[in-house]
């Protein structure tokens, strides 16, 4: 987007007081693997972080309920992932949600339908997860936003069958005592975004936002993730940007993106997006390392 200027992205470390308080409460994703690289996630991420644990497809649950331990261990809040399409029945659900409680003490979990295109069982989607009565007592309970669309969800590029799915978490948020948000796929423009959630709340929708951001990376490796994960429009961002090879060589950093919503969010606080989730695509120490200095610094 043309909110985007590429000059100030890599110049300054100083950053304003409004990027500072957007940052506050932010999230960071892991998965099983990557956490083992990480020696001690208490020394580079704040006590009591959300960490969200990515499960994907053919990961033994085994790694999964271990590393949530080892994050609440290390003093964070884990969060894992609970995708539909890899659930084979009820009775594995109900013993991975028992493992997780017992052996990790989970709270929180994010519920979503999952990248594989054909459910391993009677699970499909987000909603029949949440239907399921099997996350009764959780304390809160995330749901999958999508600012750009999804096309593996709407073919057409259309939003309807993304904003009826809205409508229905909106409901349930309202018939559940845990507290629910929307996290959203990593994005790369901030005026689409502030349309998204402005649209989104005009349609009567008023779960807060937790908004992607890709973490530093080099520019190849966010294009290699930005498409694999359907990324829509705002990858033309990066596509502008590879266009310049003298950037080619230099990390990409999010503060710009992330400093337009947050300059949305000082300037109307009623803004939707209350909290960053971070994607460490070029590594969590370097993604860590950015967030120290857009927070700790400036706070």
């Amino acid at each position: 987007m043309a909110l985007l200027n590429f000059k100030r992205d890599d110049a300054a470390d100083s950053t304003p007081a409004a990027l500072a308080a957007f940052l506050q409460g932010f999230s960071i994703e892991v998965m099983p693997r990557t956490a083992e690289k990480v020696d001690d996630f208490g020394a580079i991420l704040p006590h009591g972080t959300r960490v969200y644990i990515a499960h994907i497809d053919g990961t033994p649950v085994d790694d999964m309920v271990a590393t949530a331990a080892r994050l609440r261990a290390e003093g964070m809040e884990p969060m894992p992932h609970f995708p539909a399409r890899i659930v084979p029945d009820r009775a594995t659900l109900r013993d991975w949600i028992a493992r997780y409680r017992g052996e990790a003490d989970i709270r929180q979990a994010l519920i979503l339908a999952g990248g594989v295109d054909r459910p391993a069982g009677e699970y499909a989607d987000s909603m029949q997860l949440l239907g399921s009565g099997a996350f009764d007592g959780f304390e809160r309970l995330h749901v999958a936003g999508h600012p750009e669309g999804n096309r593996d969800i709407d073919p057409d590029g259309g939003t309807l069958t993304v904003s009826k799915a809205l409508a229905w978490k909106q409901a349930f948020s309202e018939r559940t005592d845990a507290r629910m948000a929307l996290a959203t796929q990593f994005c790369f423009e901030a005026a689409p975004v502030i349309e998204w959630a402005q649209s989104i709340k005009a349609a009567g929708i008023d779960l807060p936002v937790h908004i992607g951001v890709a973490g530093p990376a080099k520019l190849q490796t966010l294009i290699k993730f930005a498409v694999a994960c359907g990324v829509g429009p705002s990858l033309r961002v990066l596509q502008r940007r590879a266009a310049d090879v003298t950037k080619l060589i230099r990390p990409f950093e999010p503060t710009e993106f992330v400093s337009a919503l947050a300059e949305h969010k000082a300037a109307d606080p009623s803004f939707a997006i209350e909290a960053v989730h971070v994607f460490p695509l070029g590594g969590i120490a370097a993604s860590a390392d950015w967030l120290s200095r857009h927070t700790e610094e400036h706070a």
